[in-house]
């Protein structure tokens, strides 16, 4: 045994939070924003290398999105029943293979095609985090462990903010395929990693039942709706229609059977948390819509290479770790979501002052203005539904946290297919902007109205703060 392990060993036999499980916990957890990120700088040089225009490679970032929004719950529920390990372990092995596709795809679609298995091997790592760190807090007695959470989101901020940057690193090293490639040795230490330190075991309560066809009229209904929203058009009326049928026909199933794959009884009598939901959606629509449109618009609208855009966007990473390793062990999460909300209108606003020559000063400024928003929302949110959701479900709980916001990510790829169909220019921009301005305001007043947002982080219990020993 390592002197790390020993000391991880001690720790957990003494009542202490077992620090082994921290590394495979934020490494696995930060393969999905790495991916997501990296990508925003290689849209451009995929789309010449194959030939696309934006409205085809956004299945690039569609297809992910889609995949997490529909995996994330599903595997969020295997994981509250059949326990972190397994789940964690079969994700990033797939998350693995899906670099390895992608890396080897010979045309757009074969890459589509990775970064749907790559969507769904990442879904697992986030809630077998949640899932673990429920596990630690009931084993040690301390039930919010904000140090925790505040680590995993220092290190999904840092990754998805600096993405950019790495990815233009590697595109200008060997080209866009060094993105998919990158998956590869991540996996194996995430494997490595998780095999050594993640528990055995399964949770208790007899043998679990899977609600698999609830899952599917799941997954068919948030399919057909974002298969619409990525080309609406009349003559594709019928996806919605076809939406709503799904969705009903999943409702009726999961309030009749004793076991749903998301329990709607209980969701619909937790308003606090299914606000939480909603808050999720509405801030990442905005936050993906800028990262994207604004990546994409620096190498067309503004005429710099993938690596001067990545660059560019540093600031956004440096702004957001700041932020969140100053407000990160702070419990409360009103004025963490109000701010925010300000900074996502104020950076929106300011997407309508660009032009193709606008000078380096202004684009650095708004990066890091946008940091602010990107290091204060998903913390707040995270730490929201730590609070608020059943225990019991804390997997899958965690998983619909991700799925609402991949819905918001899924909205701002299509209104980067519309806005962008003649390239990513400065009319586009200013007239992605408009809406943009709109979501952030409703944001804004929903966080203003929400008064169970005054609760969360202001109870002894939210106040008792595990500290990782040395």
């Amino acid at each position: 045994m390592t002197r790390t392990a020993a000391h991880g060993q001690r720790q957990a036999e003494s009542g202490g939070f077992d620090r082994r499980l921290i590394a495979p916990m934020i490494l696995g957890s930060v393969l999905n924003p790495v991916n997501s990120s990296m990508l925003a700088v290689a849209l451009v040089p995929i789309g010449r290398a194959f030939g696309a225009p934006p409205s085809q490679t956004a299945w690039l970032v569609s297809g992910l999105y889609l995949a997490t929004a529909v995996g994330q719950p599903v595997i969020g529920r295997l994981v509250d029943a059949f326990g972190p390990r397994r789940l964690y372990l079969l994700g990033t092995a797939l998350a693995g293979l899906a670099g390895l596709l992608g890396t080897l795809a010979p045309n757009l679609w074969v890459l589509v095609a990775s970064r749907v298995l790559l969507g769904f091997g990442t879904s697992a790592a986030f809630p077998a985090s949640m899932s673990l760190l429920r596990s630690e807090s009931q084993r040690t007695g301390r039930q919010n462990p904000s140090g925790v959470l505040a680590a995993l989101s220092i290190a999904n901020q840092v990754t998805a903010v600096a993405g950019p940057a790495l990815g233009g690193l590697l595109i200008g090293t060997g080209g866009w395929h060094l993105i998919f490639g990158i998956n590869v040795p991540l996996s194996l230490m995430c494997l490595v990693l998780g095999t050594l330190w993640l528990p055995r075991g399964t949770p208790s309560g007899g043998t679990p039942h899977i609600d698999v066809p609830g899952m599917l009229w799941f997954a068919g209904s948030l399919t057909t709706f974002m298969l619409f929203l990525m080309n609406p058009a009349v003559t594709h009326w019928y996806l919605p229609v076809l939406g709503l049928a799904t969705g009903a026909v999943f409702v009726r199933r999961e309030l009749g059977i004793a076991q749903p794959f998301i329990d709607l009884r209980v969701l619909g009598g937790n308003a606090p948390l299914l606000a939480t939901f909603t808050r999720q959606c509405l801030a990442y629509t905005t936050s993906y819509a800028f990262f994207y449109g604004y990546s994409q618009w620096l190498q067309e609208g503004r005429e710099l290479s993938a690596p001067e855009a990545g660059l560019l966007l540093l600031p956004l990473s440096v702004t957001a770790l700041g932020v969140t390793a100053l407000t990160g062990r702070r419990g409360r999460v009103r004025g963490k979501l109000v701010a925010g909300a300000l900074f996502q209108c104020l950076g929106c606003g300011a997407l309508l002052l660009l032009r193709s020559d606008s000078p380096v000063w202004l684009l650095v400024a708004l990066s890091a203005v946008v940091g602010i928003p990107h290091g204060l929302i998903g913390l707040a949110n995270q730490n929201a539904l730590y609070a608020q959701a059943d225990p019991a479900r804390m997997g899958s709980s965690a998983g619909l946290l991700r799925t609402f916001m991949y819905v918001g990510a899924l909205f701002a790829a299509a209104a980067s297919a519309v806005f962008f169909q003649d390239g990513a220019t400065s009319s586009g921009l200013h007239a992605m902007a408009w809406p943009l301005i709109g979501v952030a305001a409703v944001f804004l007043v929903l966080c203003l109205a929400d008064r169970s947002l005054g609760r969360v982080g202001s109870t002894p219990v939210d106040k008792a703060t595990p500290r990782l020993t040395n």
